[in-house]
Protein backbone atom coordinates (compact mmCIF):
# COMPACT_ATOMS: atom_id res chain seq x y z
CA UNK A 1 0.00 0.00 0.00
CA UNK A 2 3.27 2.19 0.66
CA UNK A 3 3.53 2.27 -3.54
CA UNK A 4 0.12 3.57 -4.32
CA UNK A 5 -0.65 7.65 -4.29
CA UNK A 6 -3.64 9.24 -5.12
CA UNK A 7 -3.53 11.86 -7.83
CA UNK A 8 -6.83 13.35 -8.74
CA UNK A 9 -6.86 13.94 -12.53
CA UNK A 10 -9.82 14.76 -15.01
CA UNK A 11 -12.26 11.79 -15.65
CA UNK A 12 -11.82 11.72 -19.09
CA UNK A 13 -8.08 11.13 -19.00
CA UNK A 14 -7.33 7.77 -20.66
CA UNK A 15 -4.58 6.06 -18.17
CA UNK A 16 -7.09 7.06 -15.49
CA UNK A 17 -9.35 4.72 -17.44
CA UNK A 18 -6.65 2.02 -17.33
CA UNK A 19 -6.10 1.98 -13.98
CA UNK A 20 -9.98 1.86 -13.41
CA UNK A 21 -10.01 -1.13 -15.76
CA UNK A 22 -7.13 -2.60 -13.38
CA UNK A 23 -8.97 -2.22 -10.60
CA UNK A 24 -11.96 -3.59 -11.65
CA UNK A 25 -10.02 -6.54 -12.35
CA UNK A 26 -8.18 -6.63 -9.10
CA UNK A 27 -11.39 -6.21 -7.18
CA UNK A 28 -13.15 -9.13 -9.58
CA UNK A 29 -10.34 -11.50 -9.48
CA UNK A 30 -8.93 -10.72 -5.76
CA UNK A 31 -10.60 -8.08 -3.31
CA UNK A 32 -13.87 -8.87 -3.83
CA UNK A 33 -15.22 -10.67 -0.74
CA UNK A 34 -14.83 -9.10 2.80
CA UNK A 35 -10.97 -9.02 3.88
CA UNK A 36 -10.78 -8.83 7.74
CA UNK A 37 -7.11 -7.32 8.09
CA UNK A 38 -4.93 -5.33 6.52
CA UNK A 39 -2.20 -7.96 6.61
CA UNK A 40 -5.05 -10.05 4.34
CA UNK A 41 -5.30 -7.71 1.80
CA UNK A 42 -1.64 -6.94 1.81
CA UNK A 43 -0.79 -10.80 0.99
CA UNK A 44 -3.71 -11.35 -1.43
CA UNK A 45 -3.10 -8.30 -3.55
CA UNK A 46 0.78 -9.01 -3.12
CA UNK A 47 0.01 -12.62 -4.72
CA UNK A 48 -2.52 -11.44 -7.25
CA UNK A 49 -0.02 -8.84 -8.68
CA UNK A 50 2.78 -11.47 -8.91
CA UNK A 51 0.63 -14.07 -10.73
CA UNK A 52 -0.59 -11.15 -13.23
CA UNK A 53 2.89 -10.02 -14.03
CA UNK A 54 4.06 -13.73 -14.82
CA UNK A 55 1.23 -14.35 -17.14
CA UNK A 56 2.34 -11.23 -18.43
CA UNK A 57 -0.97 -9.93 -18.22
CA UNK A 58 -2.18 -5.76 -20.27
CA UNK A 59 -4.68 -4.01 -21.38
CA UNK A 60 -5.20 -3.91 -24.99
CA UNK A 61 -5.80 -0.10 -25.07
CA UNK A 62 -7.99 1.14 -27.91
CA UNK A 63 -8.14 4.71 -28.27
CA UNK A 64 -5.62 5.66 -30.84
CA UNK A 65 -3.65 9.36 -31.33
CA UNK A 66 -6.48 9.78 -34.09
CA UNK A 67 -9.36 9.36 -31.72
CA UNK A 68 -8.39 11.60 -29.38
CA UNK A 69 -7.28 14.00 -32.24
CA UNK A 70 -10.80 13.82 -33.78
CA UNK A 71 -12.51 13.71 -30.04
CA UNK A 72 -10.02 16.95 -28.63
CA UNK A 73 -10.38 18.90 -31.85
CA UNK A 74 -12.20 21.58 -30.60
CA UNK A 75 -9.29 22.40 -27.91
CA UNK A 76 -6.68 23.02 -30.16
CA UNK A 77 -5.52 26.61 -30.94
CA UNK A 78 -5.13 27.65 -34.46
Amino acid sequence: MKKIKFIYTPKHASWLNMAEIGINIMDRQCTGGRINSKEKLTSEVKKWNKDRNKKKCKIEWKFTKQDADKKLSKHYVS
